[in-house]
């Protein structure tokens, strides 16, 4: 009964058996049944054709004398066809693996500063697999894929490197705010200047259409049959029209006045003298200055006396009050009132 158990074997799936006939190697079977000579035929053992990975720590330092430790993911599975190779010829295939895992990982990672091993991380996967499969293949592994999961640097120096970076960030973003502070200062004096340009045309347009407005009222004045002194009565318009749009303007809360009850006087009588004089030089065909003109022309005219027949010196008298004159009043009242009255009409 012993007999007939002994004498087949069944092969999984993805798996090789390793059959020896008396100690020597006689073949390899694969999934499936298979028969073998009870006493005689053994199955050695059983290899996995599945793809296996086998993680490996190396501890190694940079170029600038810093410790890391490299987790690398190796990736490798039996050649089929070759299993007696992957069997017989190593003994522990693993630490045949990890040691040549570690001995590329450090010869790369000698010539790469720490920032370099960071970005570097494919070229050193790469250099692995490159020398796995030169060095293992005769051994019938085949390598499948290499990883280099992780750089690891000590805490303190992962704290050092966390610092920095948060200084350059901080650097970058205190540059980027200065220049934007900056862009946004020219630029608002750029907008300033361009404003008070602008501000400045307009005001010497202000006072160029002033001048201009001046000096065609004075022309209507004028034209109007007022020859001498019209600077007088348009100022004097100027003056009670400013009055008038001050008074009917309800947002004026503010005027500016004598602070003395003696200054209104001053400027009612400086302008109803104004007034009655402009109106009596009209009347009378005559100006201040032709007036003027006279009294010089009959002052040179008298012969000059002897200082011994000059007459003695009268007592001066004494000023007398001025008194007003209604009628000169009323009608300097009427000639302004014409001449108003005419200039809206041809202003119409």
């Amino acid at each position: 009964m012993f007999t007939i158990f002994d004498g087949y074997f069944i092969v999984r799936t993805r798996e090789a058996a390793i059959v020896e006939r008396l100690g020597k190697f006689n073949k390899v079977a694969h999934a499936g049944f298979h028969f073998k000579l009870p006493y005689i035929d053994r199955v050695r053992d059983k290899i996995s054709l599945q793809i296996h990975q086998l993680d490996v720590m190396v501890e190694t330092k940079t170029k600038d004398n810093v410790f890391v430790q490299i987790p690398v993911a190796v990736q490798y599975e039996t050649v089929e066809g070759r299993e007696r190779e992957a069997f017989y010829r190593l003994s522990d295939h693993e630490q045949q693996i990890i040691a040549y895992v570690q001995d590329n990982v450090r010869s790369s990672v000698a010539n790469m500063n720490l920032d370099d091993s960071f970005s570097s991380k494919d070229t050193i996967a790469q250099n692995v697999g490159l020398s796995l499969r030169d060095n293992m293949a005769e051994y019938g592994w085949n390598f499948v894929n290499t990883l280099v999961t992780d750089i690891r640097p000590d805490a303190r120096v992962r704290e050092s490197m966390n610092s920095i970076n948060a200084a350059q960030r901080e650097r970058e973003a205190a540059v980027a705010q200065a220049e934007a502070e900056k862009i946004r200062v020219i630029k608002e004096a750029e907008g300033s200047a361009e404003a008070r340009k602008l501000q400045g045309r307009g005001v010497a347009e202000q006072r160029k259409e002033i001048v201009e407005g001046i000096a065609a009222q004075y022309e209507m004045l004028r034209a109007a049959g007022i020859e001498e002194s019209p600077e007088a009565l348009m100022l004097v318009s100027q003056y009670l029209d400013a009055m008038v749009d001050v008074s009917s303007n309800s947002n004026s809360n503010v005027l500016f006045m004598p602070s003395n009850p003696g200054g209104m006087g001053d400027i009612f009588d400086g302008m109803r003298d104004v007034l009655m004089s402009t109106h009596t030089l009209q009347e009378n065909g005559g100006s201040p200055n032709s007036s003027n003109n006279k009294t010089r022309q009959i002052s040179q005219a008298q012969p000059q006396r002897n200082p011994a027949q000059q007459p003695a010196p009268q007592r001066q008298q004494q000023p007398q009050p001025r008194q007003k004159q209604p009628e000169q009043v009323q009608s300097a009242r009427d000639y302004f009132k014409e001449m108003r009255d005419q200039l809206r009409g041809e202003g119409q």
